[in-house]
């Protein structure tokens, strides 16, 4: 499916000559690669989230980073906009390219600066896979903390624009939280150090704003990251429910009884027979739905929360509670769940991955619900999540080669995320709006917040060149979208409406 730009969003922006930026790219820096023709455009059409396409006008892959501040200071002399991509693992359209713009990839900027097992950080260039870093640190019983499923391919700069989280970000929190410092670009090519390599550092605290804005204020040319000692021992639990609305009130009781998790995932049965097959990891494939409650730690609370952990899992009505034997059956297990989404790749032609986050209380209601709007679009939902912060990954299985399936499952999606904001949640938890739940936003924020973030991201993107057309709606977009009452009529700070 070709998604078309919002013509709000592109009626800003001049028309663009390919043959001129492809010469002013090429004369200013002799040495870039750059990719114009169709067949090596086609490759980057689309991220993670494939069912939208978008053939970008150029494609550059610097190596130097002079090289892309040469990059972004001719674009913005020409307003042509421009798209960071890392490793296109995203779920969310947020490195989707532009047709009028230039894709700019970040992956060769692959290499692990420092790793500072004193001051427990490592610097790293934004191309460094998320996986890189822990076994770079590994030799001194450090590790990176957040780790999404994909971190053996995703990489740390796709991490902090989408504010990635992981299995473990319950405990340990997600990018935000462990993260010191970030070296940026703006659109003009300046640099700027966000953040500092102290645990604070003074004014605004600009690094969690630029965390998690996808790509729309800045270029990210390296992050320090906080390193954690590995725990001494780590087990877990996996408890098999003969229903979802008992796993999910078992989640908030474990919370309530003041244990933090490691990690404390969920999984349906759809997921459980899917991961079963695909990984073999000892899954209990008759079960309506399963946790997996990791605890880590010194021996001694370990065994302690352990053995509470299981009396609270038996008392919300698990049929079986059982601890992995050793290591192995520890990689296995979690090794099931992190495979979720190939898996269910296995049993439909297609699927639809989304993300949203609901309080804890809310699972089982929300659940339910989803299960009446799956019964009501005819369309399978496979759910996997983050129960323990209440992040859920619905999984709309599809056929995009059946005539209306692809369109019935996005507004199943819609409706989902939709039910997320009603019972006091947020359409996304780690994969970011990006261009998928663009429409979703002007369900969960009003007029007067919209306007807000339009307002930061015009100060430091006045033309809208980074990233357009993505997470942040245009108030016209909201008012037709329907979800958002704009007061006497009218549209506050009409001259925002260029975005």
């Amino acid at each position: 499916m070709n998604i078309l730009h919002d013509e709000r969003v592109d009626g800003a922006l001049p028309n663009v000559d390919k043959d001129h930026v492809l010469n002013q790219l090429s004369t200013a820096i002799p040495d870039l690669e750059i990719l114009s023709s169709p067949e090596e455009l086609r490759p980057y059409e689309c991220d993670g989230l494939s069912a939208y396409r978008v053939m970008p006008l150029l494609v550059v892959i610097p190596t130097k980073i002079d090289q892309v501040q040469t990059i972004l200071r001719t674009c913005f002399e020409l307003r042509v906009p421009v798209v960071a991509r890392g490793a296109g693992t995203g779920l969310s359209g947020g490195a989707l390219p532009h047709e009028r713009g230039i894709l700019l990839v970040m992956a060769r900027f692959n290499q692990i600066i420092e790793v500072n097992p004193h001051g427990r950080f490592a610097k790293v260039q934004p191309g460094v896979r998320n996986l890189a870093i822990s076994q770079a640190a590994a030799p001194f019983d450090l590790y990176y903390a957040p780790d999404p499923s994909s971190q053996i391919a995703c990489s740390i700069g796709g991490n902090v624009a989408e504010n990635a989280g992981g299995v473990h970000c319950l405990k340990y929190g997600l990018t935000v939280n462990n993260i010191l410092k970030v070296n940026i670009l703006t659109i003009e090519g300046e640099a700027l150090t966000l953040g500092s390599d102290a645990l604070d550092s003074p004014g605004l605290d600009l690094l969690a704003l630029f965390t998690g804005s996808e790509g729309m204020l800045g270029v990210i040319t390296e992050v320090t990251v906080k390193l954690l000692p590995k725990p001494q021992v780590a087990r877990v639990l996996l408890a098999s429910f003969d229903s979802v609305k008992k796993a999910g009130a078992a989640v908030a009781d474990i919370i309530a009884a003041g244990i933090i998790p490691g990690g404390l995932e969920m999984m349906d049965n759809l997921s459980i027979r899917a991961s079963e097959d695909f990984i073999h990891a000892g899954y209990p494939v008759e079960a309506a739905a399963m946790l997996l409650c990791e605890l880590d730690g010194v021996e001694a609370d370990v065994q302690e929360d352990c053995d509470r952990v299981k009396t609270i899992l038996e008392s919300a009505g698990a049929t079986e509670v059982r601890i992995a034997r050793d290591e192995a059956e520890r990689t296995r297990f979690w090794a099931g769940r992190k495979n979720a989404f190939p898996a269910v790749g296995r049993i439909s032609p297609d699927y639809y991955c989304m993300d949203g986050t609901i309080p804890r209380r809310q699972l089982p209601r929300v659940l339910n619900g989803i299960e009446e709007l799956s019964n009501e679009y005819g369309l399978r939902v496979a759910n996997v999540f983050h129960a323990g912060d209440g992040n859920m990954h619905p999984l709309i299985l599809f056929d995009a080669n059946q005539e209306g399936e692809l369109e019935r499952a996005e507004a199943l999606g819609g409706k989902i995320l939709e039910l997320c904001v009603e019972v006091g949640g947020s359409i996304t938890g780690e994969h970011g709006v990006g261009r998928e739940k663009i429409n979703q936003m002007c369900a969960q924020f009003n007029g007067d917040e919209i306007t807000l973030m339009h307002a930061v991201k015009n100060a430091f993107d006045q033309h809208n060149l980074l990233n357009p057309g993505k997470n942040i709606p245009t108030l016209n977009r909201c008012a037709e979208f329907g979800s958002m009452h704009i007061h006497h009529g009218n549209l506050p700070f009409p001259e925002l409406e260029r975005f």
